[in-house]
């Protein structure tokens, strides 16, 4: 049976964790201000994480042996790795040189509604009143903080939202196609398969398309790359599983709703970014929704 203590020490873990997450794009639009391009800042994560993963690969690589896995299990690690890591990322650096840090957590957070969605038309899964509304909510805060910077920043405001929106719905489907794959391989065997999967397109992207030298930057970049690999993706992602293990997935979705409040503060610090009235009031009802939405989930065995 859980302990209080427990479950206080699981919630602290889970905010640590969203808002290490949380930090990846403010150190992404620190990354930018010494002139470094999308694919070589992707890169340079990727290079300092491609170690952790493989070693996680490695001390993972005999969990779930008696799950008989198929040759087209791993052609679908391959494919999600490809949609849920490479692709999500690379939407999301773009989005990030057009777009506010705050602002692109907040479209990104859309994530949960997306999964919704797609299960509703994809898996033909109901979508209840409650959640439907909850999603009318959430697009509702989208239109009005998207709205309200267009004036202010002007039509790349559109460019930048649609690609941090091609990264929540890119994320979205892989959260919804590989969910019959995670028990078969494991959570950390899984993730770190697909993570390896990411690197490798990345480090593909960048031999085809980049002209620039990677070690033309300053040490700045190179610090912001790792402290991105390191503590903005490794990390919380052990302390996000390990959150929900211990909290469960619903108490978790609660906590998650921190995530676009600790980057608007995390912003306004760093970067300077300040939201205007209606942009927090557009926050504050996607955030709403977004709770509602995760808070109204079907119950399952935890």
């Amino acid at each position: 049976m859980q302990t209080t203590k427990e479950f206080i020490y699981g919630v602290l873990l889970g905010i640590l964790g969203i808002v290490l997450f949380s930090s990846k794009a403010v150190m992404v639009k620190l990354a930018y201000q010494y002139k470094v391009d999308t694919i070589s800042i992707l890169l340079i994560r990727m290079l300092f994480s491609f170690p952790f993963y493989i070693i996680i690969a490695y001390l993972y690589r005999k969990q779930n042996r008696e799950i008989a896995i198929k040759n087209k299990d791993y052609a679908w690690v391959i494919f999600f790795g490809f949609v849920g890591y490479y692709l999500a990322s690379y939407f999301d650096f773009v989005g990030l040189t057009y777009i506010k840090a705050s602002l692109e957590r907040i479209i990104l957070f859309l994530y949960p509604t997306i999964v919704l969605l797609l299960n509703r038309f994809f898996l033909k899964q109901p979508i209840n009143k409650i959640q439907g509304g909850a999603i009318a909510l959430t697009y509702l805060g989208i239109v009005i903080a998207f709205w309200d910077e267009v004036a202010i920043s002007g039509n790349d405001t559109y460019i930048g939202g649609f690609f941090i929106l091609l990264s929540a719905i890119t994320y979205a489907s892989y959260l919804v196609g590989s969910g019959w794959l995670i028990p078969k391989f494991g959570v950390m065997k899984f993730t770190a398969y697909a993570m390896i999967v990411s690197c490798i397109c990345v480090f593909i992207h960048y031999s085809i398309i980049s002209k620039v030298d990677l070690f033309s930057f300053s040490w700045e970049v190179y610090f912001l790359g790792f402290l991105i690999a390191v503590f903005a993706t490794v990390i919380p992602s052990f302390l996000v599983s390990a959150s929900i293990k211990m909290i469960s997935s619903s108490n978790f979705a609660i906590v998650a709703g921190i995530g676009p409040i600790s980057t608007i503060i995390l912003a306004a610090i760093f970067l300077n970014e300040r939201l205007t009235f209606l942009q927090l009031f557009g926050a504050l009802a996607v955030i709403i929704g977004i709770l509602l939405v995760s808070l109204k989930k079907p119950k399952t065995k935890e």
